[in-house]
């Protein structure tokens, strides 16, 4: 019997880990919800309840280390100047990728951008700070306690599968999330969640797939003035669709339901695949008490 819940290690199985931090999680929500609620009631502007959801995801994941003895930068957060570096390195990465898939589509003669005339620095600033909030709260939630969890148990790829599956499924609710679209935004958000799995493991570390996921957004919404995964945000610029299909364009899901989202995924999944990692986390791979790259029960 003890074998169903301890390794040969004596310890706790990471199933059962996976399973302690769904169960935290869905309890949180009994707290969480309710209190936004409130909050909004009371007049709380929703800019401030915005890092409400990562601060959240944060405590079940620091609930879950506690027990396990373990600190919080054993998770990918180990602040300070590698962190921010990496960080700032990711969201210029993410960045980059978001306007080499603008200019595929614009190349082709799919849109055509305007500058908005109500654009202002406030905008793109706040922009920048919600999609901070959002990185910060999905890198914490699917590349973090759950997903390392996962590849220690299960190896990398099946790992990286199941949580790209459900990254994809996770945004099947999203508005304009039919048709074509649906086919190609669901490959092109699985191919986005094996690409931050590997940027996670290739430095172990939460910081470059914070930075590629809030460059990527950003430049997505407030700058270029897209649809971000169905929802409509005001940019710096106005993009004029010139009647391609949604395959070519995205519409108004945004450039990551293109055909050229999903070839630049690709192309950036292939150089992380190729790339060594950061020393630091190589030998947090070789090292013999952390099995994430081996396997594992």
């Amino acid at each position: 019997m003890k074998a169903l819940f301890f390794d040969a290690d004596r310890r706790l199985r990471n199933g059962w880990w996976i399973l302690l931090f769904v169960v935290v999680f869905l309890l949180s929500r009994w707290i969480y919800t309710p209190l936004s609620r409130v909050l909004r009631e009371a007049g709380v502007g929703g800019e401030w309840i915005e890092p409400l959801r990562f601060v959240f995801v944060l405590l079940v994941t620091g609930i879950c280390l506690r027990l396990r003895r373990e600190p919080l930068a054993s998770v990918g957060f180990q602040l300070g100047s590698r962190w921010f570096a990496q960080s700032a390195a990711g969201t210029l990465i993410g960045a980059a990728m978001m306007l080499a898939i603008v200019g595929m589509i614009a190349a082709s003669g799919g849109v055509r951008l305007e500058l908005d005339p109500s654009r202002s620095l406030a905008t793109l600033a706040y922009g920048f700070y919600l999609f901070l909030c959002v990185a910060l709260f999905e890198e914490t939630l699917f590349r973090g306690f759950l997903f390392q969890r996962m590849v220690d148990g299960t190896g990398v790829w099946i790992a990286q599968l199941a949580v790209a599956l459900l990254f994809a499924l996770g945004h099947w609710g999203n508005p304009g999330m039919e048709g074509t679209t649906e086919v190609v935004a669901t490959l092109d958000l699985a191919l986005g969640a094996i690409m931050l799995g590997l940027a996670y493991l290739r430095t172990r570390s939460l910081a470059l797939p914070v930075g590629l996921h809030l460059g990527w957004n950003w430049t997505q919404g407030h700058v270029l003035g897209f649809g971000v995964s169905g929802f409509d945000y005001a940019g710096w610029f106005k993009p004029e669709f010139q009647g391609l299909p949604q395959w070519a364009t995205g519409g108004e899901f945004g450039p990551e339901s293109s055909v050229f989202a999903v070839l630049v995924d690709v192309v950036v999944i292939v150089l992380l695949w190729r790339w060594k990692g950061s020393a630091k986390a190589n030998r947090l791979a070789t090292h013999p008490l952390n099995p994430q790259l081996q396997g594992g029960s």
